[in-house]
Order: structure tokens, then C-alpha cells, then sequence
């Protein structure tokens, strides 16, 4: 950083990881090694080789001297451990200290009590952040413009970053790209297995699921046509696609409304696990 100011992660976990690697790996728009801090007890072992070939600080409590550096803080632990991380670092941290959280369900009120009237952000990035190929969605208080664009700059390793205005849209959010990948995992099992049911070998039953659903995924990434055009365009009236559609779109509302309620059930448990967290 030309200003000298120091990142600290606070956990460097499976995400919190993955940050940490995209931002030294970054030759533009990534951090020099000498301006991240990491704080974590017990870091994996991708992190501590990251901490030896890029000789990072590694901590176990912020000093003072180091404290009056730090710009921004990613809080990358677990909820259930954050009143602790609070207490050890919440009167350290400079007032104009921003503050970015990925913790799931973690509201900016909540850290607000904890760590005082500063810039929050609270962020839900996905599973395919560990490769850059996420997305991450944010929402602030509100405090600085200048802080967002080094939030979006600093979570742009982990793919795609958008904002929205209402936080309550985190609940929706989660349910949909935080949970989502999981709903991606699920088809292509069930698929690999369908396809072993009708007498495919279970190898390559497995690889034609997987390589089919990367394979759309890559196009729909690639075209300017809506998931809706593109299901159209394979789906030729009369053949083996639009059977296959008349079972999946069929009586009850089919698969659509199978998502839907699978994307709700996800949106009231992140409400309640939400409400527990910051209820403590």
C-alpha cells in the first residue's frame, strides 16, 4: 500500500485463506506482504505456507504500535467466537479503522455494539471464492465511500463483488449464491446417478455430469442470453429435452418451485441462526 497502512485477517481459515493467497498472488490490486497482518491461533497449513515463502506477520494479539497502522480488518472467524475477538482487539482499533465481516449472519449492528461507530461492511462470499470464482455480496453502514472501493478491491480476488442498500437482502443472499453451490453439487450427483441407472458405468456417468454442468455454466457465463433463451434453444419441441422438461417443470410446480421452496427454507434458517448470534 503506498500509505503504509496495514490489512489485518482475523482468521485465515478455509476463506479467509483463500483471501489471504488472492491477495498476494495478485500482481495488481493485491496486497505486498509487508502490509498483511494474520491473527490466528491454529491457521491451516496453506496459510502457514503462505506466512514462511512470504514472510508474513503472523500474531497472536495486535500490538499497540502495530494497531495505530491498520486501515481495514477482515473478521474471518466463526460467530461463535467473535465476543472474544472483540474483546482482545475492539479498544485497539483506530476510530477510521474499517471493519469488513464475513461472518455468516453476523448483522452490522451487532458489530457496531462490539466494535464501536465505525465503517462495516459485512460481506456473504460463496465456496467458489477459493478459487476466484465467487461472488460476494455487500452491504455497509453507510460511513465511506472510499472504504467500499477498498472493500470491492480487497474481495475482488474471490470473483465477482456486488452491493445492495438493504441489509435484510443478506437472508435472500445467503439462500441463494451462499447456499447455492451446494444446489449445483446436488444435480450433479443426481444426474451421475441417473445415468447410472439407466446403465451408463458409474465413472462416466459422473464425468458426463460433471463436464455437462461445467460445460453450461461456462456458456452461460460466455452469452448475453438469458438462462431462460438458452434453455429454449436446447430444447427442441418434440424431442428427448422436452420430455425430459415436461417431467422436470411437470405437476406441482416441478423443479422451479422445488427451488423456491428449498431457497426459502435457507433464507428462514439464516433469519434464526442470525437472530442467535446476535442475540448473545
Amino acid at each position: 500500500m503506498a500509505n503504509g497502512m496495514k490489512t489485518l485477517l482475523v482468521g485465515a481459515g478455509h476463506m479467509g485463506g483463500a483471501l489471504a493467497a488472492g491477495w498476494l498472488g495478485r500482481k495488481r490490486g493485491g496486497l505486498a506482504a509487508e502490509d498483511l497482518l494474520i491473527l490466528d491461533p491454529r491457521p491451516g497449513d496453506e496459510v502457514k505456507v503462505l506466512i514462511d515463502v512470504h514472510g508474513l506477520t503472523h500474531v497472536k494479539q495486535v500490538s499497540l504500535a502495530q494497531s495505530t497502522q491498520l486501515e481495514t480488518v477482515i473478521l474471518a472467524v466463526k460467530p461463535q467466537i467473535l465476543e472474544e475477538v472483540a474483546k482482545s482487539l475492539g479498544n485497539l482499533l483506530p476510530p477510521n479503522c474499517a471493519l469488513v465481516s464475513i461472518m455468516a449472519g453476523v448483522t452490522i449492528s451487532r458489530l457496531e455494539s462490539l466494535f464501536g461507530k465505525r465503517p462495516i461492511i459485512r460481506a456473504m462470499p460463496n465456496m467458489p471464492a477459493s478459487i476466484g470464482a465467487g461472488v460476494t455480496v455487500c452491504v455497509s453502514n453507510e460511513l465511506g465511500e472510499t472504504v467500499e472501493k477498498r472493500a470491492t478491491k480487497l474481495l475482488k480476488v474471490a470473483g465477482t463483488v456486488e452491493w445492495v442498500q438493504d441489509e435484510r437482502l443478506m437472508g435472500p443472499v445467503t439462500a441463494v449464491s451462499g447456499s447455492g453451490p451446494a444446489y449445483v453439487f446436488l444435480l450433479a450427483e443426481a444426474l451421475a446417478g441417473a445415468g447410472f441407472g439407466e446403465g451408463l458405468p458409474r465413472e462416466l456417468a459422473e464425468k458426463l455430469a460433471r463436464e455437462t454442468i461445467i460445460g453450461a455454466g461456462a456458456l452461460l457465463a460466455s452469452s448475453d442470453k438469458t438462462p431462460q433463451e438458452l434453455r429454449r434453444a436446447v430444447t427442441s419441441p418434440g424431442g428427448t429435452t422436452q420430455a425430459a422438461m415436461d417431467v422436470l417443470m411437470g405437476g406441482g410446480g416441478g423443479l422451479p418451485e422445488l427451488v423456491r421452496q428449498a431457497v426459502n427454507a435457507a433464507e428462514r434458517r439464516s433469519r434464526r441462526m442470525g437472530a442467535e448470534v446476535n442475540a448473545r
